[in-house]
């Protein structure tokens, strides 16, 4: 049997001990992005809208100022999100690259 372990991890950004910010969060912001609502990047997620809402307030309150900004014309995204985004995805990156080299370690010969 020609088997292949495989390193597997999911990558959070964790902030006073808590889960932050991970993929499904990051892609959510992303969608506010796009769309400017948040009920629209629920929907576009398949997400209930009070799930969206609820993801938004937490990050919302873990962070020092707002990551999300609401108001009549709609929802948009603050300059500290669209840093984190960056931050996210560049460490997330940088994870899966050490999985994938983890990987190639765990090479039994």
């Amino acid at each position: 049997m020609d088997s292949k372990l495989k390193a597997d991890g999911r990558f959070w950004l964790t902030l006073n001990g808590r889960n932050f910010l991970g993929r499904g969060r990051i892609e959510l912001l992303q969608r506010i992005r796009e769309t400017g609502s948040i009920s629209k990047a629920a929907r576009a997620m398949k997400m209930s809208y009070k799930a969206a809402w609820d993801a938004v307030d937490a990050m919302n309150n873990a962070w020092s100022t707002p990551l999300v900004a609401s108001g009549p014309a709609g929802s948009h995204l603050t300059e500290d999100a669209e840093r984190l985004i960056t931050a996210f995805q560049r460490a997330e990156a940088q994870h899966t690259q050490y999985l994938a080299q983890l990987a190639d370690d765990l090479t039994l010969d």
